[in-house]
């Protein structure tokens, strides 16, 4: 299929899903929703089998398998910014074809990886090389006008949605029917697509001279005393910290709790097909979160109430894992922690810009991503022994983190409307 194939598909697959006015967006916008959408499908196929796969192939334990996943984010938390200044200094395209063929080179290692070092050195590459989503987003906001910029950036997370609807789906069913090594070689092959695809339908987004300048601009940031005496943005970063601490948890054991409780007893493959389906309805909750469920509840509600609902329901599904194990209650819970998650994350990352002076918010943001990549650091690294300890353990622990994060949540209900009382006051 032809790129301009593949896109004019993916267009009438974005109306399908609700984004209706498709012929008015940027077409370097669908390209590199395009793009996104491949690198998702590709990461999200490695996600299910990977734990399994580890432990199968490698005899590895639990407490190892979850490091992988810490040595995956530990890379990127050191590496991404790096990669977004390289791509400020020297242009998006050529920052995301050299993640990208990263990306390609980790699939590759993982397929035909003959010891655990060689899972360990995938993972790092790949979390190296990980932040072409992050250069993704930079490129949106260099063709997008301020005023669209939050739809427009909106659309990357329902791509993330869709990724994880088909990825886990195919890489378990090839796993399942061709073996374990197989997803991952698809999934380089769908790296170097990526590649070739951004080669050649993407056009350069900074002029040299922009290029030039970024280069020469030292750009002061955030102290430690600043956020600190930041209030509002301390609570934020407390949400949002155990928030994706949560997440950590899941997404590190989620597997292995398939395998030791959802579908014990059950054979490799039809643990592996599960743990697959489990997953693609957590991909299914966020796309129809974010696509079609966010917009009217921030129509309705403040983005720090929306907040408390997000978390209240990703609370619910936290305490589902822990004590309904079953297949039913997984996939009812499967839904409303992407439900949760969806309709949390968003309004905190918005809320946090808010806190400081327009001048600062990029400074901001990237604190708030360190805050996210610690948590999930943090997380993974523990997980695997929680997890020894008993399979529903990580749960029980996100959920009463969950409940004791209520705390700070509800004072930042508090503080902005208090805010929001002051600002209608007259001067």
């Amino acid at each position: 299929m032809e790129v301009r194939e593949a896109s004019q598909v993916f267009s009438t697959w974005l109306i399908l899903f609700g984004m209706k006015n498709i012929r008015q967006i940027d077409k370097r916008l669908l390209t590199i929703l395009l793009i996104v959408f491949v690198q998702m499908l590709g990461a999200a196929m490695i996600l299910p089998i990977l734990p399994l796969y580890a432990m199968e192939e490698f005899a590895m334990t639990p407490q190892v398998i979850t490091l992988l996943n810490t040595a995956f984010f530990g890379a990127q938390f050191v590496a991404g910014p790096y990669l977004g200044r390289l791509s400020d200094k020297y242009g998006r395209v050529p920052v995301l074809i050299i993640s990208q063929i990263g990306t390609a080179v980790s699939f590759f290692m993982l397929a035909f990886a003959p010891n655990v070092g060689m899972l360990f050195l995938a993972r790092i590459l790949d979390g190296i090389t990980g932040g072409n989503i992050i250069v993704a987003q930079a490129y949106i906001t260099d063709i997008t006008p301020r005023e669209k910029r939050t739809e427009a950036l909106g659309y990357i997370f329902a791509i993330f949605g869709l990724g994880f609807i088909f990825g886990p789906i195919l890489g378990g069913t090839l796993a399942a029917a061709f073996g374990p090594r197989v997803p991952y070689v698809v999934a380089a092959l769908a790296a170097v697509g990526v590649v070739i695809l951004t080669y050649f339908t993407l056009d350069e987004t900074l002029s040299e001279e922009q290029r030039t300048a970024n280069r020469n601009y030292n750009r002061g940031g955030i102290g430690l005393d600043d956020i600190l005496r930041n209030a509002p943005l301390m609570l934020i970063l407390i949400v949002a910290f155990v928030g994706q601490f949560a997440m950590g948890l899941l997404q590190a054991t989620f597997a292995l709790y398939g395998d030791a409780v959802l579908f014990a007893g059950e054979s490799p493959q039809r643990v592996t097909l599960g743990v697959s389906f489990m997953l693609a309805i957590v991909g299914l909750g966020q796309f129809l979160t974010q696509s079609f469920l966010l917009r009217p509840a921030l129509r309705r509600f403040d983005e720090a109430r929306l907040v408390i609902i997000g978390l209240a329901l990703r609370t619910t599904a936290l305490f589902i894992f822990a004590a309904l194990s079953t297949v039913l209650f997984g996939a009812i819970g499967s839904l409303l922690f992407a439900v949760g998650m969806g309709l949390m994350m968003p309004p905190l990352q918005s809320l946090s810009t808010n806190t400081v002076a327009d001048e600062l918010r990029g400074g901001v943001l990237g604190i708030y991503q360190s805050t996210i990549s610690l948590s999930i650091i943090f997380s993974t690294a523990v997980s695997g022994v929680i997890f020894a300890v008993n399979p529903t353990a990580p749960f029980w622990l996100g959920a009463g983190l969950s409940v004791l994060v209520f705390f700070p949540a509800i004072l930042l209900v508090r503080q902005q409307d208090s805010m929001a009382v002051n600002s209608q006051q007259p001067t």
